[in-house]
């Protein structure tokens, strides 16, 4: 498997620095953590982190009921929406000792993000904090620091007791803490630079700074490499000092790249940046860095999206921002895994609800191909957005950092400021939404002209009861994105033909349907909501939180996935599974959610009988038992029904059950369930074969029963449980049941549909590391691994 991360990482974790006009420190590692101001009870931990994963789950109350109820509503379950964890407080402390040569620089300590809000104090004082914790920020501490002797940082992290999230949002220092230097008179502002293409070939670029020397003009050379490393560009801009103000904004001259390698989802082609701030004497003050992408995007009512003048379906999904077994902590390994398993499948999107997710993600998908809709809130309200600060108090600071972010970024196409406002009436201004958004759409495009903006709404009438037409927030929109409500496309669309229509949230239980009914040509594409299982938001206990996806929790495919593949590529394919119990009908925000429950389970009771589904997108299947021809059918051709077959009634027999698809004729898929033996082994399955000694980098490590044949036995739940030697530590375990009891940050866990996994984290020394695995009816098993 090819890595593509190997550089962040060891800029972060390096602590060695390279003597330069801008030196950055990674401070994740070798924070003491506590749940009490005492620190009675610390342990070592390195982050990202989140400190309410390792808690206990929290079962609701006799007189609880026991699914997820809104805060803001009557509440009566107090913790199924937050994933049965309790709320509370976490404290880091870590000292940094600042080299006595820093003095006369400006030093800043950068957070990524504090979740849910947090507080930063610096030798017992405070210096500052967050009330939404999903946007990052920097404290300059040039003047606290004491040079040359130790300084104590403390971070308090509140996961909000009272307005909290109504979702799962994890709690503590979830992403990266660096300490960065620069001159204290020549430099780059925070997310300094501004690129921008037009006609898939000319660069523009802007920039940020501050100019503290009594120089009358400032020169900054650019410098652009292409993806193969290659400088293929070059300028220089000129800023005259203004004594008005010390932060100015220079524009470098126009730069043409002929033959200019695009950025599409095929072939994500990044080139990158090189911008320098130069002295008098023509030495260089700051550097800094970034990677962009050469592409267009067009968005219009008759064809929906146009990547480099191309059609392109937006076709993905919508999920918070958690990692499983993980929680909140936002490992870059994890991320990726996450998108390569969703590009296997056919998805080419992520709507990132219902805030900004770690810039992690956002390179990933700038590498891998993924377009992203980038969204910054929930709904406009206090307890939507952190619960600390009123609303109308931090926004126009999250747009700013949120945007100035995200930018550069190739794969972010269109903005979202927010989600479902219909439903809260509790927006300022008291109209759903519309003045607010006349008021951050200027602010957003003072950074960023060059995408769209967008809600995501639900329900999208002015008056849920009496009004057909759309709610006046879809009249004011750039895009009109709804969740759920497809249907309303081609109306809507014949009285506002101007309208481009975009399902933000699409319903797995109506997975097909919503898909097929639209017009295709015409809309932006669709994001199904939770189709990775995730904590949070629980139906009802025991489980721990959505369970409606078509991707278990440890991201194994359910047989629904590959309903979704067999539509979202055109890759032939069938898949059996075999139909254990129907959807129960889960209303989600007046959305049925509840999905089927299927297996691929071919050990039955004898005389039993099986329904079946088959999921293709051939023209045809033939059903096989034990090479006995069943019969063929055709894909139905209507869209409630299409590249979905149902046979009911098999008679179970041991063996082997296959479904072959045909297209024109001529077999071109396979594939089979097969009745196993009795497990007598565990096998263990790395996912990394790059795996990098860096402090970060991740080996999720899958865990199968298998009978004597090597088939995965999915009725084995025996207990595993886990040692691991050499500069790494299990950092998660699961086995993708949401029902489970057990918890993930142990060394422990019962096998589920015959499976489990164990996630490492890498230490910073290259080593061989051994996994070992032991449970009572296995012979232990050991997996040797290497961080280089």
């Amino acid at each position: 498997m090819k890595r593509l991360f190997l550089l962040p990482f060891l800029l972060c974790t390096s602590m060695v620095l390279i003597a330069q006009p801008r030196q950055t420190q990674c401070l994740n590692n070798g924070w003491q953590f506590s749940r009490d101001a005492q620190f009675t009870n610390v342990e070592t931990i390195n982050v990202p982190h989140d400190f309410q994963i390792s808690q206990p789950w929290v079962p609701p109350a006799a007189d609880e009921k026991a699914d997820n109820t809104d805060v803001a509503a009557n509440i009566k379950s107090r913790l199924s929406a937050r994933g049965f964890k309790e709320m509370g407080q976490g404290y880091y402390r870590r000292t940094i000792t600042p080299d006595a040569s820093l003095k006369g620089r400006r030093v800043l300590l950068d957070f990524e993000g504090i979740m849910l809000v947090g507080d930063v104090f610096l030798n017992g004082q405070r210096i500052g904090g967050t009330d939404y914790g999903y946007v990052g920020f920097e404290l300059d501490i040039t003047k606290q620091l004491r040079y040359g002797e130790p300084n104590e940082l403390l971070v308090v992290a509140s996961t909000q007791k009272e307005l909290n999230s109504r979702w799962y949002t994890g709690g503590g220092l979830f992403r990266d803490v660096k300490l960065v230097n620069t001159p204290a008179d020549l430099y780059f502002g925070r997310h300094p630079l501004y690129i921008t293409t037009r006609q898939n070939r000319y660069v523009s670029l802007s920039a940020e700074f501050t100019n503290r020397t009594k120089a009358k003009e400032v020169h900054m050379h650019v410098m652009i490499y292409d993806p193969d490393g290659k400088l293929v560009a070059e300028t220089t801009g000129v800023k005259k000092r203004n004594p008005q103000t010390r932060t100015l904004e220079m524009q470098v001259p126009e730069m043409e790249i002929a033959n200019a390698q695009l950025w599409n989802t095929e072939s994500p082609k990044l080139y990158k940046v090189v911008a320098q701030l130069l002295r008098e004497d023509g030495s260089v003050a700051d550097e800094y860095t970034e990677h962009f992408g050469i592409r267009t995007i067009e968005i219009g009512p008759d064809y929906g999206l146009k990547l480099n003048g191309k059609k392109v379906l937006l076709k993905g999904y919508a999920n918070h921002h958690t990692l499983g077994a993980l929680g909140a902590a936002a490992y870059p390994r994890a991320i990726e895994k996450r998108l390569q398993l969703m590009k296997q499948f056919g998805m080419n999107h992520v709507r990132t609800s219902h805030n900004p997710y770690s810039r992690s993600f956002i390179e990933c998908c700038d590498r891998l191909g993924i377009l992203v809709v980038d969204e910054l809130y929930d709904k406009w309200t206090l307890q939507h957005t952190g619960g600390r600060v009123p609303f109308m108090n931090h926004w126009a600071q999250d747009v700013t950092e949120w945007i100035k972010r995200d930018r550069n970024s190739p794969s972010v196409v269109l903005w979202s400021l927010g989600n479902e406002l219909q439903q809260d009436p509790n927006q300022p201004f008291n109209d759903f939404g519309v003045t607010c958004y006349k008021m951050m759409r200027p602010v957003l495009q003072r950074y960023d002209s060059t995408r769209l903006v967008t809600v995501a709404m639900h329900p999208r009438y002015r008056n849920w009861e009496t009004d057909s037409l759309p709610c006046d927030l879809a009249m004011q929109t750039d895009v009109q994105a709804y969740n759920y409500r497809y249907m309303y496309f081609p109306g809507d669309g014949r009285r506002f033909p101007w309208m481009t229509f975009y399902q933000s949230e699409a319903s797995t239980a109506a997975m097909g349907p919503n898909f097929f009914e639209m017009n295709l040509d015409k809309v932006i594409g669709l994001a199904y909501w939770g189709a990775i299982d995730y904590l949070g938001e629980s139906q009802g206990w025991p489980a721990k939180g959505w369970a409606q996806g078509v991707f278990d929790i440890s991201l194994n495919a359910k047989p629904k996935a590959y309903f979704m593949k067999s539509f979202f590529t055109d890759e032939p394919m069938v898949r059996l599974s075999v139909m254990e119990d129907k959807n129960a009908g889960v209303e989600w925000n007046g959305i049925i959610t509840g999905t089927d429950r299927q297996s691929e389970l071919w050990n039955r009771p004898e005389g039993s009988k099986a329904n079946l589904v088959i999921y293709t997108n051939c023209d045809e299947v033939e059903l096989l038992l034990n090479g006995k021809r069943l019969g063929r059918r055709d894909n139905p051709k209507d869209a409630k029904s299409r590249n979905k077959i149902t046979w009911n009634g098999i008679d179970y027999q041991k063996g082997r059950l296959e479904a072959v698809g045909y297209r024109g004729g001529k077999a071109v898929a396979r594939h089979a369930l097969e009745t196993t033996g009795k497990p007598v082994k565990i096998v263990a399955e790395p996912d990394n074969s790059q795996w990098h000694a860096d402090g970060m980098d991740l080996q999720h490590i899958r865990l199968r029963a298998v009978d004597a044949k090597g088939r995965t036995v999915l009725t084995c739940q025996d207990e595993l449980t886990f040692s691991v030697s050499g500069d790494a530590q299990i950092v998660a375990v699961t086995n993708g049941d949401i029902n489970s009891n057990e918890l993930n940050a142990t060394n422990h866990r019962s096998l589920w549909q015959g499976q489990a996994m164990v996630i490492l984290r890498a230490g910073t020394a290259p080593s061989n590391i051994t996994l070992k695995t032991n449970s009572t009816k296995f012979k232990q098993l050991s997996t040797k691994l290497e961080t280089k």
